[in-house]
């Protein structure tokens, strides 16, 4: 039998028998590899592990370590899952059931609702099903085949899928008893997967439409080892100690009431204190960095948005017209239309340009109430949106102050691990190739500037320019979708926008939305869970809670309060007559950063006994160093509470 030379990831080539398996080119690297390796990629295709390799090609073997790895053990373990329901469970029909991107689901039409008690017994037969090391095989049947094989079992769902599937050969993978229609791969035998836990159980409309029937779709993780699964379940359980919508509660900071509508956020005092705090900072640093500020209407006539292109690319994201007098108006769902008007009221000259024009606009869109999430995803927010004209000649070097002031406004917030995706033109695509290349080149000279890595989403831009997305990791590991900088060459065309240039003539600027939070209300959720509920001094509501030991010290406790308010602190007085260890476990439960206790001794000394966030008892001081101290923290936008005595 001749060879076949197989080329590495490393770089180095093995030449090995035709007809060798995945599983047997694992083992010739290392035995180590060949126990983790769940299926191999040849050529860049994921192929199973028991299949031979009979031609020349680049291979890598795949293990749980690398996405791909993920992927096939979750979808592999919900089969299993599956395979434990039907025998569980004879009744149920089987839908779909993929990996995502963490874990797995599957989807289930069972006569009666699953319950957590279902979900501990079919955890233990896939336990079961796992020791048994049953072998998982492919088999390639003709489609009519396949068509008979599932109408037999009553599988209504896979013959629905089958029936609109344009190939005549149908691949179909089998353990044991249990058989389902799937491309692959998959892991080679049920005993590779060994730590599972079925999470929660959802409903889901069969292929996502409420016109079909409603699913039972249960949800999984699964992992080669049980540590790791327990500390997948402990980061669950910090997830959930970190949710924003119970912290929202906790803190009193926001609600949102089916009364006045979901996914319309009611801001209370201590949330909107905090707003007030972040729009007054984004405020100012946007005038220090050469932004005009701008107000648009809530509403605009349909003529608008059919120049814009709205009506007609996004017209299912808005709400229903109105008619005023005759007019057809709608509720905006972007603020750049306005914004355009505005530069347009006026002839432009390239003296004028840039032109910066900055928003807290407050935009409406639709979403379904199944995907309204807290504050992360809502149907009215308010978009800290900006939108820059430049002369072509200047893009780059606007390009490199924007993502420069990105990255120093996001460090403020405590911010520091980002990574940024810049997506190049796709097919379909308005504007000169020159245009696209010379956009496309700014955001990456911005980003190394900015010494920001990023990956390229060759393809991936909107139809109207190239745009870097700037996501950040907070305190979870979590990546979140905050800034981006978009160029957009179709508005200007649309909406026949021009300046002046140095030859007298008419030319078209460029236009770049940018949005550098995102919206205030996901962006609140977020930093909500960043910090579960204990923001840095200069974001917390109250930075400092004065309690008194008895009643006696309650004008001097008041005093201590007042002065706090005069000096810019925001400082509240707990005036109950309650023992104070339960006015500081309060105190505490609110995340205050500061506790200022105050007896007798401290008003002799016009001191106060300062307790940090965490429990940390930092003694007594004079009232003016702690205010000193903080006033520095808030100043300088401090993430620590660590006091600077002076």
């Amino acid at each position: 039998m001749s060879d076949i030379r197989l080329s590495l990831p490393d770089g180095n080539e093995k030449r090995l028998p035709a007809g060798i398996t995945g599983l047997g080119i694992a083992e010739s690297i290392g035995p180590r590899l060949a126990k983790d390796a769940l299926a191999i990629k040849l050529d860049g295709r994921l192929q199973d592990l028991n299949l031979p390799v009979d031609q020349d090609a680049s291979i890598a073997i795949l293990t749980f370590d690398s996405p791909e790895g993920h992927e096939v053990y979750w979808h592999s373990t919900s089969h299993l899952m599956a395979h434990a329901v039907k025998q569980l469970f004879p009744r149920a029909k089987l839908a779909i059931g993929p990996a995502i991107e963490e874990g797995f689901y599957y989807d289930f039409d069972l006569e009666r609702p699953f319950t957590p008690e279902d979900l501990e017994k079919i955890e233990k037969k896939m336990a079961e099903l796992a020791k048994a090391a049953t072998p998982v095989t492919r088999k390639n049947i003709s489609k009519a085949d396949a068509l008979a094989f599932f109408i037999n079992r009553g599988e209504t769902y896979k013959v629905e899928l089958i029936n609109e599937l344009p190939d005549e050969t149908i691949s179909i993978y089998e353990q044991a008893d249990f058989a389902d229609l799937c491309r692959g791969p998959h892991v080679p035998t049920t005993s590779k997967i060994k730590a599972v836990k079925l999470l929660s159980i959802a409903g889901a409309y069969w292929r996502g439409s409420e016109k079909n029937k409603m699913l039972q779709r249960i949800y999984g993780i699964s992992f080669p080892a049980k540590e790791k699964l327990d500390e997948y379940i402990a980061r669950l359980e910090e997830i959930k100690r970190r949710d924003h919508r119970k912290l929202g509660k906790d803190l009193d900071l926001f609600s949102i009431s089916e009364e006045s509508g979901g996914g319309l956020v009611l801001w209370h005092p201590r949330g909107a204190l905090i707003r007030k705090t972040i729009e007054d900072f984004w405020r100012d640093e946007h005038q220090k960095n050469g932004y005009d500020f701008v107000y648009s209407p809530h509403v605009g006539r349909a003529s608008l948005w059919e120049t814009s292109g709205h009506l007609s690319f996004y017209r299912e994201n808005m709400y229903s017209s109105m008619d005023v007098e005759g007019q057809e108006y709608f509720v905006k769902p972007m603020n750049c239309p306005f914004h355009i008007m505005i530069y347009k009221n006026k002839l432009r000259s390239y003296r004028d340009l840039p032109l910066r024009f900055a928003e807290l606009g407050t935009v409406y869109r639709f979403e379904r109430s199944g995907v309204l999430h807290g504050l992360l995803r809502v149907r009215g927010f308010t978009q800290d949106d900006a939108h820059i004209f430049v002369a072509p000649e200047d893009m780059e070097t606007e390009v490199v102050q924007v993502i420069a002031f990105v990255v120093k406004m996001l460090r403020t917030f405590g911010f520091d691990d980002f990574k940024a995706y810049i997506a190049t033109k796709p097919e379909k695509s308005v504007g000169d190739d020159s245009k696209w290349e010379q956009a496309t080149q700014a955001l990456k000279v911005a980003a190394d500037k900015a010494g920001l890595a990023y990956e390229l989403d060759e393809g991936g831009g909107a139809f109207y320019g190239p745009k870097i997305d700037i996501k950040i990791k907070d305190a979870l590991g979590r990546l979140w979708q905050c800034s981006t900088v978009q160029f957009d060459f179709n508005l200007p065309e649309r909406f026949d926008m021009n300046f002046i240039g140095v030859d007298n003539q008419a030319h078209r600027p460029y236009v770049i939305h940018r949005a550098l939070l995102g919206s205030l209300e996901r962006f609140f959720g977020m930093l909500i869970e960043h910090y579960a509920g204990a923001f840095p001094v200069w974001l917390a509501p109250v930075q400092a809670k004065v309690l008194s030991i008895t009643d006696r010290q309650l004008d001097y406790a008041k005093g201590v309060r007042d002065k706090l308010l005069a000096a810019g602190i925001r400082a509240e007085i707990d005036t109950r007559s309650e023992k104070i260890g339960f006015k500081i476990r309060e105190a505490a439960m609110d995340k205050v950063p500061y506790i200022l206790v105050v007896g007798d001794k401290e008003v002799e000394q016009n001191a106060v006994a300062v307790r940090e966030r965490g429990g940390k008892d930092l003694g007594a001081m004079p009232l003016e160093a702690f205010m000193t101290g903080i006033s520095d923290l808030i100043k300088n936008k401090r993430t620590t509470t660590e006091l600077t005595r002076g």
